[in-house]
């Protein structure tokens, strides 16, 4: 299919900026699928996923949550950030949670190579606060519905993965207007947020990442007792991150079902 890709900047004074994709040849208005970043930003597996869900149909947006007015913070440019995941990637997994572990693999690095990393890794995981970033997808929800030629008038619906899993159910929980949220391996958000839900929830997770599945029984139970709608499958043998193709965490059978399933719910979501 023919793409329509660009990024473009909006909210207030134009102080944000996304990835964008459509079906070229799309004349009409069309739902939009929020996708909501990864930890790692608007990288390349993240704008991919935005061309196949426009692919699907739908205006795909990537809202960039770490640039502010055209520029990131120096710990958080895009090369630095693939600095930090080429060097996960070339240690065991256990050192990836281990400061002592980690750190003497970054002091073996050479020139000023461990001090970026070391930097960049602290700025990323220093403590995720999710809050920090409502207010910028609200303004990305109000903007597609809004303003965006390709959107306006549509429904809109959102996915995201691991911070963005945690991100779209949040989302879910502040805008009223959103048709449905998909979480991909994310933290569940606070029970007294449930509230907000105004629209259908679900779920992707794997059963070897307890850090995170262990806790969506629990979810599951306090939006029921809400009396929400929610629905959430676990995949035996997938760890965190199995839907990243990029990654050494990919398990293609779980990810396959996922992405079957996400596109029969934002179908049935979106549907005038």
């Amino acid at each position: 299919m023919s793409l329509h890709t660009e990024w473009v900047p909006y909210g207030t004074d134009q102080g944000y900026t996304g990835y964008l994709a459509k079906p070229a040849r799309a004349e009409q208005p069309l739902a939009a699928v929020v996708v909501i970043q990864e930890i790692w930003g608007v990288d390349g597996h993240i704008q991919d996923l935005v061309r196949r869900f426009a692919q699907a149909g739908y205006v795909a947006f990537a809202p960039d949550l770490y640039t502010r007015n055209g520029q990131r913070p120096a710990p958080l440019a895009a090369e630095r950030i693939e600095e930090v995941k080429n060097f996960l990637d070339s240690v065991p997994p256990g050192v990836w949670h281990s400061q002592e572990e980690r750190q003497a693999a970054i002091a073996k690095l050479p020139g000023d190579q461990g001090q970026r990393i070391s930097e960049t890794f602290t700025t990323l995981f220093g403590g995720l606060e999710y809050d920090r970033h409502i207010e910028q997808l609200l303004a990305t929800t109000a903007w597609l519905r809004e303003t965006c030629p390709h959107s306006q008038g549509q429904p809109v619906v959102s996915v995201g993965f691991c911070m963005g899993g945690a991100l779209s159910a949040r989302l879910a929980c502040a805008d009223a207007a959103l048709r449905g949220a998909v979480i991909f391996y994310g933290q569940a958000p606070e029970t007294d947020r449930l509230a907000g839900i105004q629209c259908p929830v679900r779920g992707f997770y794997g059963r070897l990442d307890p850090r995170i599945t262990e806790a969506v029984p629990a979810f599951a139970e306090a939006m029921a007792a809400a009396g929400k709608d929610f629905k959430y499958t676990v995949y035996e043998g997938a760890h965190h991150a199995f839907f990243n193709d990029t990654r050494r965490s990919y398990h293609p059978l779980a990810s396959r079902d996922a992405l079957a399933q996400t596109l029969q719910f934002f179908n049935e979501q979106t549907r005038a």
